[in-house]
C-alpha cells in the first residue's frame, strides 16, 4: 500500500474490481496446483491488505518491509514450499498460459531460476526460483538491492544456478511493452485496456493491441493540446 508513485495501487479499483482482485480472478484459470500467498509488510497500512485476503479467502503472510529477500524466504519456509513462483501485486495482465508453461518447464527441466519476463511485456511475465537458492540468496547476499527483491542475488549469479527461458509465441514476445502499474497513466492505461476489452480474462495478445491504441489516442491528444 505504501507505494511512493502511486499509494495505495494494489486495493485502488481498476474498473469495479481492485488490483489484486484481477490477479486473483486470473489465477483461478490455472492449471498446475499451487498454493497462493499475498506476501505483504507488517506496516499498519497494510493492514487493508490482510483485510482483503480475509475476505477473498486467500492466504496472507506479513513480513519486513525493506528486507523483502527475508519475506520470501520466510514465507517459503512456513508453508514448506520447495519452488516458489515470483508474482509482483502491481501487474493486472499475469498470463497465466504462460504462467503454466513456465512451471512445466521448470519442472522437467529441473531447474533452480526459469523466468519468462525477458520475452513478455513488462508486468505480464514471472518466475520460479527453488527454495534453495532463495535461502543460498539470503545467507550471501551483500548489497542492498539484493534485500529489495528476492531475485536480485540470483539474477548476480545466475552462473551458480541451473536457467533457463522457455520460449513464447512471437505474438506475446513484447518485452518492450509496459503493461505494469507503476504511475497514475500506468493505472490509466490499464483502465483503458481492461474497459475495452471487455472480457473477464484479457489476453495478452488483445493488452499489447489496447495498450497501442491506448498510446496512440495520447499521443494525438497531446498532439492536439501542445
Amino acid at each position: 500500500m505504501g507505494s511512493s508513485r502511486l499509494p495505495g495501487k494494489i486495493l485502488k479499483d481498476f474498473d469495479g474490481k481492485t488490483l489484486l482482485g484481477h490477479i486473483l480472478d486470473r489465477l483461478k484459470k490455472l492449471q498446475s496446483a499451487v498454493t497462493t500467498v499475498i506476501a505483504t509488510s507488517d506496516l499498519a497500512a497494510d493492514d487493508e491488505v490482510q483485510e482483503f485476503c480475509r475476505k477473498n479467502n486467500t492466504i496472507c503472510f506479513r513480513g519486513d518491509e525493506l528486507n523483502v529477500l527475508k519475506r520470501y524466504c520466510n514465507c517459503a519456509a512456513r508453508y514448506q514450499f520447495d519452488q516458489i513462483v515470483r508474482m509482483t501485486g502491481d501487474n493486472p495482465f499475469p498470463d497465466i498460459e504462460e504462467l503454466d508453461r513456465l512451471i512445466r518447464f521448470h519442472e522437467e527441466k529441473e531447474m533452480e531460476f526459469s523466468e519468462n519476463f525477458s520475452v513478455l511485456p513488462v508486468g505480464v511475465g514471472m518466475e520460479i526460483m527453488s527454495y534453495s537458492a532463495l535461502e543460498e540468496s539470503l545467507k550471501n547476499a551483500s548489497l542492498p538491492k539484493h534485500f529489495e527483491h528476492a531475485d536480485e542475488y540470483i539474477l548476480d549469479h545466475l552462473a551458480q544456478y541451473r536457467h533457463g527461458t522457455p520460449d513464447v509465441p512471437g505474438c506475446k514476445n513484447k518485452p518492450k511493452v509496459r503493461l505494469t502499474v507503476d504511475t497514475w497513466q500506468d493505472y490509466e492505461k490499464a483502465c483503458f485496456i481492461i474497459k475495452q476489452a471487455q472480457s473477464d480474462y484479457v489476453t495478452t495478445e488483445q493488452a499489447i493491441a489496447l495498450s497501442a491504441e491506448y498510446e496512440r489516442r495520447e499521443y494525438h491528444f497531446r498532439k492536439e493540446t501542445s
